[in-house]
């Protein structure tokens, strides 16, 4: 678990820049899909409510789990090639 957060605190600047700002973004469209599902639970308007706001869910989390793969590579990267 240590060198877990050795690694998220030694990265570089840049790339904890992007990391913050892609994690700030699929937080906003986790949210916008959690107002999605409640409108669904809460109207019960039609199925496809309910897709859409679980498909927009799931690509949050999935671009939430890139922006931090890809963070933590580009600092890899760039300290392997230094």
């Amino acid at each position: 678990m240590n060198k877990i957060l050795e690694t998220f605190n030694s990265i570089d600047k840049k790339a904890l820049k992007i990391m913050k700002y892609g994690l700030i973004f699929c937080f906003a469209l986790c949210i916008l899909s959690v107002l999605i599902l409640f409108t669904y639970e809460a109207f019960n308007f039609s199925p496809f409510l309910y897709y859409i706001g679980l498909s927009i869910f799931k690509l949050s989390t999935i671009f939430g789990i890139e922006f931090i793969v890809c963070a933590l590579v580009m600092d890899y990267l760039k300290k392997s090639i230094a």
